[in-house]
């Protein structure tokens, strides 16, 4: 009986962090995508990002199924969000191109940042209603990361034009129906 006890208690524990486990992989591999951008290898970095938004998928999908949705998970869901959608992507794009145009290229990437995070605090602090108020982050991030695809075709100066829009669209007042 009390291995049983034993093993019950065990495979409860575990079921209660498997949204926080996928969460933290969302997290490092955003972590990854940062540090390869740092170090130039930017399609890996891209791929990364890509991986990161699949867990970031599956932890909702997974605190909703085995109903252990808690406050814990939600900051932490919002913290990696902001390396993993916010950081990692801006920092991508800045690498790829926005570095070339000095001051306004890193102040955009920081902007854009910036708007994430406050984004994501808006978010943390609103009641559910199934409504998104302004773009989710992980929108924005996996546009982010979809644009420095087209480097090789568009104009640099477009690429500007995206991130700013896309950190406006995340401030912004308009409502988005959750799916």
């Amino acid at each position: 009986m009390f291995l049983l006890d034993v093993f019950d208690s065990t495979i409860k524990k575990l079921k209660s962090q498997t949204a926080n486990v996928i969460t933290l992989t969302n997290l490092s591999f955003g972590g990854f995508a940062i540090i390869f951008a740092m170090e130039g290898n930017l399609r890996l970095s891209l791929l990364l990002i890509f991986i990161a938004a699949l867990a970031d998928r599956f932890d909702g999908m997974a605190a909703r199924k085995f109903n252990i949705e808690s406050e814990l998970g939600k900051q932490l869901d919002s913290m990696s969000d902001i390396i993993s959608f916010g950081v990692a992507p801006a920092l991508l794009l800045y690498q790829g191109i926005l570095n070339e145009f000095g001051g306004p290229g890193s102040f955009f990437t920081v902007f854009y940042i910036g708007c994430g995070a406050f984004r994501l605090a808006r978010f943390n602090i609103t009641e559910s209603n199934g409504y998104f108020t302004g773009l989710p982050i992980t929108a924005a991030g996996c546009l982010v990361t979809l644009s420095f695809l087209a480097i090789p075709y568009v104009p640099a100066q477009t690429f500007l034009f995206i991130i700013i829009i896309l950190s406006f669209l995340m401030v912004s007042p308009f409502k988005l129906r959750k799916m």
